[in-house]
């Protein structure tokens, strides 16, 4: 039974942004609200742009009911074209996938979004001409292959010149100069040992590789050219340098089948490079082959497509049917327990580098994406700076965005393939969740942040998610086409927050429980070197070390010779260390008071690992608590501080008027 309302006398029509143009539309379309298994809706029109698909209803019109955060670029019914995962067809009560061309068009719809919302679209009282039109074109528009100069991304930034560009270089260090790397190696006081190289200026060593980056101060720019001209393999690149001294590097696995004029170059570069990256005694150097003790990228797929299925949900229903099986369903999927092998990594690389003093090289195929994920995780714990919004901000800037995450394929943004899509961003963000709820005043940001930066995965204005590597941005920038009326454009990036939210909305990503850390007196300054005493939980023994201290004299070779090996596993694996050493490295920590400003090591132990239910659980209403949960009481605490914020000024004021 449907009541029509009296029609409006305005029409609704949707809001564009620059450069986003109405492709097609439908009206008398009934958007269903699914809780109760009822067939109410609201009616509306549907309409396609070349951004997003967007139902408009009637209160789409009035601003009388706004939610206090809302996203000023997507509206909650609207979908970004890259946002969509899956569509299907209702005929006859039975679901079809829909992909291509349709010779018959289903009498409902329902889209399936990358953010798991779901939406249910009837189109029985729609004409049959509007419903091809609107049915092909969403369908055409979000699932078939594009051109990277297709991208909305491009429209936005060609009509709309003048409002790029101008945040981010106060806060967020975007690693794009030469001076931030600088800055960075200052920072960590990495700069003893390494040193920032321009040698790929106009990409003429790799186009995988970023326009500046750091390599140990031993290797030449003549020597980077060399190797890269024989291999094209990453070398050794700086990631983060520990107080100690001890460093955090990556590289990229060397090609299984090679010549001996290769393998001798690769030999003798690396012999240099090992040997120099501190003067004798040598340190000791681990290599971490990560795509032997991680899953692969496959598997990292497989299970998050088992585990999003759980969160799909048609209507109230199916989420009663599924509740009843559902921790053996989350098992089933194995999606905690590759989050919980990630972070195990990560802390036996932070246990080399903390307690033993070890520099770390973590490789894999590319060095683009598992080593992104551990190398961030590694900065996350032992890095306070990395907690702050715009430490971790520049933190994905510098592995991630700069590092040369292959953004584009991982998301499958373009529909090419969905061979290369895994979401390797995602189980970072997953990673860092377990960490911000496990020690919510360590982090300047809540978990609302994390969770809009993994929907701004899907909103093409912004160029920081849209890339394969920096070089591919900057080929695609400089282009003559893409010419503007007032110069070549710049596009945005996701970092300035105030593109999607107002300053009330924004107050949702900053922690009002954040512990700051306290200014040092300067009476106390002389001690601070000091304050990192906390985390070396278990020194190391005098004689254990005098072994390691000569490990490269006699071993170098040993060492290249198991580099260069077919499996770089083995030599891994045959590490001194006693297998219960990381054991007693985290037993240890953990019986400690936190220090929220020193090393954070998160807790993995089975039922530690949760289910990030603010992100997946978020369009369920079933599964909604009661007095809203966490979210709620966050909400309290940021009207209290205003409060305190405004009483304190009133304070100021009358004090100042006293004197």
């Amino acid at each position: 039974e449907i009541h029509i309302k009296e029609p409006i006398e305005k029409e609704v029509n949707p809001r564009l942004l620059p450069g986003e143009l109405l492709l097609c539309e439908a009206s008398t379309v009934y958007k269903y609200i699914q809780e109760d298994g009822s067939n109410r809706g609201t009616c509306g029109k549907l309409v396609c742009t070349n951004f997003k698909i967007a139902f408009l209803d009637d209160d789409s019109a009035s601003d009388d009911n706004e939610p206090q955060f809302k996203n000023k670029i997507v509206g909650e019914n609207d979908i970004t074209l890259q946002c969509v995962d899956q569509i299907y067809g209702v005929y006859d009560e039975k679901k079809k996938l829909l992909t291509g061309q349709l010779r018959k068009y289903p009498e409902k719809l329902i889209i399936y979004c990358k953010d798991l919302r779901v939406f249910n679209f009837c189109l029985r009282y729609t004409k049959e001409e509007e419903v091809k039109r609107i049915v092909s074109g969403i369908v055409h528009h979000s699932q078939t292959p594009k051109l990277l100069k297709r991208l909305f991304l491009f429209s936005y930034a060609s009509a709309a010149p003048n409002n790029t560009g101008k945040y981010g270089r106060n806060q967020t260090v975007m690693f794009d100069t030469l001076e931030d790397w600088r800055g960075e190696l200052e920072r960590t006081k990495g700069n003893a040992k390494y040193k920032a190289v321009t040698t790929n200026e106009g990409y003429r060593v790799s186009e995988k590789l970023p326009l500046y980056f750091v390599v140990p101060i031993c290797v030449s720019e003549e020597s980077i050219l060399n190797f890269y001209h024989l291999v094209n393999v990453f070398l050794q690149i700086w990631c983060w340098s520990c107080h100690n001294g001890a460093a955090l590097l990556k590289m990229s696995a060397f090609p299984k089948e090679q010549d001996d004029i290769t393998s001798e170059t690769q030999k003798a570069f690396l012999d240099g490079i090992c040997k120099t990256i501190s003067k004798p005694p040598y340190e000791l150097l681990k290599m971490d082959d990560l795509s032997s003790s991680l899953p692969s990228l496959q598997d990292i797929q497989t299970a998050y497509t088992r585990f999003k299925q759980l969160f799909l949900i048609d209507n109230g229903t199916d989420f009663w049917a599924t509740d009843v099986k559902w921790f053996s369903l989350l098992e089933s999927t194995n999606w905690l327990e590759i989050i919980r092998r990630v972070l195990k990594k990560a802390i036996e690389v932070v246990e080399c580098l903390e307690r033993q003093h070890t520099n770390v090289v973590l490789i894999e195929e590319s060095a683009t994406d598992l080593c992104c994920v551990i190398s961030s995780l590694v900065q996350v714990m032992m890095d306070s700076y990395s907690r702050t919004k715009s430490g971790f901000q520049s933190l994905i800037q510098k592995e991630w965005v700069v590092g040369g995450h292959s953004f584009l394929d991982r998301c499958n943004h373009l529909h090419k393939s969905d061979k290369e899509e895994a979401p390797v961003f995602l189980l970072l963000l997953n990673c860092v969740w377990q960490l911000v709820q496990q020690y919510p005043p360590a982090f300047e940001f809540t978990e609302t942040y994390l969770t809009v930066l993994s929907d701004s995965l899907y909103v093409p204005i912004f160029s920081t998610f849209f890339f394969n590597s920096q070089h591919q941005k900057d080929t695609n920038t400089s282009g003559e086409t893409l010419k503007t009326q007032s110069g070549p454009f710049r596009f945005l990036t996701v970092w300035d927050w105030s593109v999607q939210f107002d300053p009330k909305a924004q107050a949702f990503l900053n922690n009002p429980l954040y512990a700051e850390k306290p200014k040092p007196d300067k009476s106390q300054r002389k001690t601070s070197c000091f304050r990192h005493q906390r985390q070396l939980s278990l020194p190391l023994t005098q004689t254990k070390s005098s072994t390691k201290r000569g490990f490269f004299r006699e071993e170098t070779d040993h060492l290249i010779k198991n580099i260069l090996g077919k499996r770089i596993g083995k030599f891994i694996n045959s590490s001194e260390e006693p297998p219960n050493s990381f054991r007693e490295f985290y037993d240890s920590w953990h019986s400690k008071p936190v220090d929220y400003h020193g090393l954070l090591l998160p807790h993995i132990d089975g039922p530690e690992i949760k289910v990030w239910a603010q992100r997946y659980l978020r369009w369920i209403p079933e599964a909604q608590l009661h007095g809203g949960g966490t979210i709620a009481t966050a909400a309290k605490i940021l009207d209290l501080m205003e409060e305190v914020q405004s009483l304190q000024v009133k304070m100021d004021e009358e004090h100042s008027q006293a004197i």
